[in-house]
């Protein structure tokens, strides 16, 4: 699958109309190779010659090089970012700026946020009753992550990112074909050992603690940045 960062880097490439190299961004040529098949042998490009190998696309007979680009854009699958999560959240000032990024984050991918019913921790809850709560809560998370997602869990023994490098994540997952991203928070208690096992990556924010309420927010604040960051687009100082 072809996403956006991908048609944004190779949209530098093009230097005129009957060539476009490949040759600096290697990891694409063959992802590149099918898209533009696809969108070449649409009725709009049935006039247009092409060949590719080497790296290098040459085409003949394509006059309309912007229309061209605009349908190379048209056709992306962009990328669903999930945030999977525990409880609702009654706060009013993060249910405001989780609306904003959300809005903010529609420009670049498809986005949505699952919540799984959380549980009430009991004053003084034994150890066991702990493990129990994260059990049945994390049940529930799993039920929300489709078998084909790549997993994020935020975990404080996870790997900790600066935001450029969170970025450079994403984008390598978009150039290995991975469409879905599912970022998992866990409630307050944390995350079960099942869903840790599911993940295909653990993430750290800070060896602190944060009400994932709270998490919810800063995340998606950071998944924002890392969007603009890969358009090199003002934002991230």
């Amino acid at each position: 699958m072809i996403l956006i960062y991908a048609i944004v880097a190779i949209s530098r490439h093009v230097r005129e109309a009957r060539f476009i190299s490949f040759r600096n961004i290697p990891e694409f040529s063959g992802m590149f190779s099918f898209l533009l098949e696809n969108v070449l042998c649409s009725q709009d490009f049935r006039h247009c010659n092409f060949s590719f190998s080497s790296g290098i696309l040459q085409m003949t007979d394509l006059v309309d090089l912007p229309r061209f680009k605009d349908k190379l854009f048209r056709n992306i699958i962009n990328m669903k970012i999930t945030i999977a999560c525990v409880g609702k959240i009654k706060e009013k000032y993060l249910t405001a700026g989780i609306a904003e990024y959300s809005k903010r984050l529609s420009r670049y991918c498809t986005l949505q946020i699952l919540e799984a019913a959380d549980e009430k921790t009991p004053e003084g809850a034994s150890a066991a009753e702990e493990d129990a709560i994260r059990e049945k809560e994390g049940d529930r998370l799993l039920k929300l992550i489709p078998d084909n997602a790549f997993v994020i869990a935020l975990a404080i023994d996870g790997e900790m990112l600066d935001s450029v490098e969170l970025s450079e994540r994403i984008s390598s997952l978009t150039v290995r074909g991975i469409s879905h991203i599912v970022f998992v928070i866990g409630g307050s208690l944390g995350l079960s050992p099942q869903v840790l096992q599911r993940a295909d990556r653990k993430l750290s924010f800070s060896k602190m603690t944060f009400p994932h309420q709270l998490m919810r927010m800063i995340l998606l604040e950071q998944i924002y940045r890392s969007f603009r960051i890969l358009h090199h687009e003002p934002y991230h100082k």
